[in-house]
């Protein structure tokens, strides 16, 4: 009886979820018009080894990104440090993005997380029209995201969770803020608990738009040059890139071995949807080898496809214990390949305790 009501709970919650499905299906023809696309970046190593397939499975603190219902597996304490090179060129990046994250259980059922994932694109020389090769200085763009999140074991099989996100993004005399919401849930069955489903929505936020100094001008009022005032330009305001994440994921267990299989749909609401296959082998939870694909409509062919990464994914993680209370030690690392960059390189380092 058990049993039943688990299941009955978990389709009451997917029905309830699926009418935002239709409000977030995918549409080429709106790509590159949704702003603060930094939120679709996984600044986290482990789950992005094999490109976010895991929406079902996702364990730990890495759930604030892929499915925050995931987060009400902590057991204890857990922090992350990831660092990351975006789009890599040369010696250089795009990008060079930092993350940081931490999440605590409280009272016997509960998990709060926290983290911070700041994008640095080094120092850029400032032109004007009448300067267009610069020479009088330079400035950094700063993107930040801030994410709390609470996650809740509902029963033995149902899992769920919510994440509220501050968005930042400035330059020297420009900038926009915003808000941003995500939700998850987790449904885990099966003889060894193997067999899980997961539902994330991502992104969910009033619009944003940028604000600033760098928005004004001096103007003048009437036909004489002896009245001017400062006038500012209001920019168009940009929708949050919504999206929503389905996912299974399979546990096959023998003696020390695990090997999983995974699979996302993810409907973007201002890009191609994208299909995420993933698998995972792990030897007594200590060493982990991970591969995925994302696959999205032209992405074989460099004149169809709308975005730089490829597709493949690959990462591993070496987890050693730490003494005899539990806690672990470990090392995260995965490579996204993109085109025409030489790829995108994370690694993390993760402390449970």
């Amino acid at each position: 009886m058990k049993q039943i009501n688990n299941w009955i709970k978990a389709v009451a919650i997917i029905a309830l979820m699926l009418p935002f499905s239709n409000a977030f299906a995918g549409n080429p023809q709106r790509a590159g018009q949704a702003g603060a696309s930094e939120l679709l970046i996984n600044p986290w190593a482990r789950t992005s080894g094999w490109g976010g397939a895991n929406v079902a499975g996702v364990r730990g603190l890495e759930g604030i990104f892929s499915n925050v219902a995931g987060l009400a597996f902590t057991e204890k304490t857990e922090l992350i440090f990831s660092q990351t090179q975006w789009l890599k060129y040369g010696d250089e990046a795009v990008s060079n993005i930092s993350a940081f994250g931490f999440s605590q259980k409280v009272g016997e059922s509960g998990v709060l997380g926290f983290s911070v994932m700041s994008m640095d694109f080094g120092d850029i020389e400032i032109t004007t029209v009448d300067l267009p090769d610069g020479g009088i200085g330079t400035y950094s763009p700063s993107f930040m995201n801030v994410s709390l999140s609470y996650a809740k074991i509902f029963s033995n099989s149902i899992y769920g969770g919510m994440t509220v996100k501050m968005i930042s993004e400035q330059i020297s005399n420009v900038g926009a803020n915003g808000v941003a919401l995500d939700a998850g849930i987790q449904y885990v069955t099966g003889a060894e608990d193997n067999f899980k489903f997961g539902i994330a929505l991502k992104n969910v936020g009033p619009r944003m738009s940028f604000s600033g100094d760098g928005l004004s001008f001096r103007g003048i009022v009437g036909d004489a040059d002896d009245y001017k005032m400062t006038v500012e330009q209001r920019s168009s305001e940009l929708e949050l890139p919504a999206l929503l994440n389905i996912g299974l994921s399979y546990d096959v267990n023998f003696i020390q071995h695990r090997i999983t299989g995974a699979g996302t749909f993810t409907s973007n609401s201002f890009q191609k949807d994208q299909y995420r296959l993933g698998g995972e082998y792990s030897y007594n939870e200590m060493f982990m080898v991970r591969l995925g694909y994302t696959y999205e409509d032209g992405i074989r062919t460099s004149s169809t496809r709308t975005t730089a990464l490829r597709g493949p994914s690959a990462g591993f993680t070496v987890e050693l214990p730490m003494g005899d209370n539990g806690s672990t030690f470990g090392l995260d690392y995965s490579y996204r390949h993109t085109d025409p960059f030489q790829g995108s390189h994370t690694i993390g380092a993760r402390i449970n305790l």
